[in-house]
Order: C-alpha cells, then structure tokens, then sequence
C-alpha cells in the first residue's frame, strides 16, 4: 500500500511539468570527428566507432587543460560568484562560459568587493571544500539551501550551474534538453562538458588554497560526479545522490524521461543505446573508485532511477572492492525534495562529507 501512496504520489509530482518537448531522434554527427568515415557511412556506424575510441582513453576525453583566466567576485551577503570559459566549445554561446556560486563555510569570510578580479581576492581560504551538482532542469535556486547547510558544518560549497542550466540556456529553451535528449552524440558530449567543467572548478578550489575536496552530485549530477571523482585525482570522497549504472536505462524506463524515449522509439534499442551511452555510464568506472570514499544514495520508491537499477551498481562497487557507504531513503525521487525528506537526504549527504572530509 505504501509503494502505491509513494508511486501516485510520484507521478503527481512528474506531472506538473507541462513544458516537456518530444524532440526528434539525431544521430548527432554534427557533435563529432568522423574519424575517417566517408559521406556514405552509416550515421549508426559513425557513431559507434567514435564511442570506441571514446573508451579506449577515458582520461583524454574527459582531460581538462589549464586555465588561468578564472573570474571570481565576492559579495556583500557573504557569497561568491566564479565564471570561467568551458574547456568544451558548443554552438551556443551563452552555454561557453562556466558559472558557479561559492557558498563559504563559517570560519571562511570572503572580502567583500562586487569587482571582478582574476584567479581570486585576498582572502585567506582553507579548509575542505565540496562541488555541487544539481539535478537536471535545476532552477537558479536548486541545492543552494544544501550548499548554505554544507557550510554552516563546516565544508565550502561550489555550486556549478550544468551545460545549458540558468544563465547558460540558450533563449530557444525553456528546459537544459540539449544534455539529455534523443540526440545521441550531443548528450553524451554535452555530459562531457558538464564533467570538464567540474574538473576545471575544482583546481580552481585547489588553487585557492581548499582542500581536501569532495564532490555531491544529484541525478543527472549524481552521474556527472561520479565521471568527474572517475577522472579527478584532487577528489577525495564523493557523495552520490539518486544512482543507476546505466544512462541509457534511467532515460529508457524513467518517469522523468518519459519524453526523451518517446523520441528514441523507433530509431534504436536498448542495448545499442546503451553501448553508445557508455562514455556517460558509471558502471564502467566504478574500479576507478576504489582510491576514495563513495556514498550510494537510492530511495526506496524512485521511479526516475528504477530501484533495481540503483541496487545494480551498489552490486557493482561491491564486486570491485570500491569502498563505500548507501543510504537507502524512505521516499521516491521527486519526494526527495520535499520535506520531510529532504531534510533527511541532507543531513545524509552532509554527514558522510564532513566525515570524510575532515579525516583525510
């Protein structure tokens, strides 16, 4: 009777979302290097063959070369705004340059001063640090009362706002499609981005003087965190809030996502859209884990992230010996942000990071 409450009451929820757009199916060659494939190649072939290479060097393609021209001001409410250009360059300007908002933990004080400066102020800044990845479609104000609770224990808080997020989103859009969509090649070199981003926030962190550093992401950033502490050696512990081990199968049988297969149906499977998916897969990075702590977060009544998705890649840390906690929360996905449950899944979250944190 309680899953029931929970998946009606989910659903509910789904459906106060009227804006979703059923976009038609793309192989998205325009996104990618042909690598020598002629006119006449078959787009799914094109494709494929990139993602193979893709995977052959992970740490390439996920590679985030130096930067210097970080653009950080601080603000009379105590809080910082930090804008970068992305290491990825997309047809949409607005989404080329990176902004993240610095929430300070207490015994951290920024000077105020509105004024741009390059690289950062003269503000002493230590102490360890956690970067934020909100959810799909997060709203300006989405984990901004997780980063404020962050820092009143103790742990300054970057928020990252994702490609084609807030300020990033082109005018055509009114929800960030180009980063989960049934354009197959763009969603996986958009979650690149995303993941590219981060790296470049958090040697921006490491450069001021934070550390040690860890990662919190939700959903789709609950994905992104994990490809980002994969990849990141400067990240220490990462806590992972709504899990799956496959991308492919979250858009296939989500509630979130009923719209993005609708677009999919037709054009390609399950298992072929989950081979070219991989790139974005945190299944095949979990051995890259096992030098640092991870929180699993899943809620017992999800229907955005299958449950037995969740357990799957629990399943998989534990097979690979990659060391790590789960919380298991006693609601559904889009419940997670309401309260009560929302306060539990921070206090979660939180704890294991100012935990971690502080021990290492």
């Amino acid at each position: 009777m309680i899953t029931s409450l929970f998946h009606a009451w989910e659903r509910r929820l789904a459906d106060v979302s009227k804006d979703r757009v059923v976009r038609p199916f793309d192989w998205g060659l325009d996104w990618i290097p042909r690598n020598g494939h002629g006119p006449d190649a078959r787009a799914g072939d094109v494709v494929s063959d990139w993602v193979a290479g893709v995977m052959a060097d992970t740490d390439r393609f996920y590679s985030a070369p130096a930067l210097d021209a970080y653009t950080f001001a601080s603000e009379p409410t105590g809080t910082g705004r930090l804008e970068f250009p992305s290491a990825v360059t997309t047809p949409h300007p607005e989404n080329n340059t990176v902004r993240c908002r610095l929430f300070p933990a207490r015994s951290v004080r920024l000077k105020p001063d509105p004024r741009p400066t390059i690289v950062g102020s003269d503000s002493r800044r230590t102490g360890p640090a956690v970067l934020v990845l909100p959810q799909w479609n997060a709203d300006p104000g989405g984990h901004v009362g997780l980063c404020r609770l962050l820092a009143m224990n103790g742990l300054t808080a970057l928020r990252l706002s994702l490609p084609y997020h807030d300020e990033r989103m082109p005018p055509e859009l009114t929800r960030a499609d180009y980063i989960v969509s049934s354009n197959v090649a763009r969603t996986v070199q958009v979650c690149r981005q995303a993941v590219v981003d981060a790296r470049r926030a958090i040697t921006w962190l490491a450069r001021e003087g934070y550390g040690p550093i860890g990662i919190l992401g939700t959903s789709l950033g609950s994905c992104l965190a994990m490809l980002t502490a994969a990849h990141e050696p400067l990240v220490r512990a990462a806590a992972l809030n709504h899990i799956s081990p496959h991308f492919a199968d979250v858009v296939w049988r989500g509630l979130s996502t009923r719209h993005v297969r609708e677009g999919l149906d037709g054009h390609i499977d399950l298992d072929r859209l989950r081979e070219l998916w991989r790139p974005i897969s945190p299944r095949h990075f979990v051995r890259r884990m096992r030098d640092r702590r991870t929180l699993l977060v899943y809620a017992r009544y999800d229907l955005t992230f299958p449950v037995d998705l969740s357990k799957d890649l629990v399943a998989a840390f534990r097979a690979e010996h990659s060391p790590h906690e789960v919380a298991v929360l006693p609601c559904g996905h889009y419940s997670t942000g309401i309260t009560p449950f929302k306060y539990l899944d921070g206090w979660v979250l939180t704890r294991f990071l100012k935990r971690e944190l502080r021990q290492a």
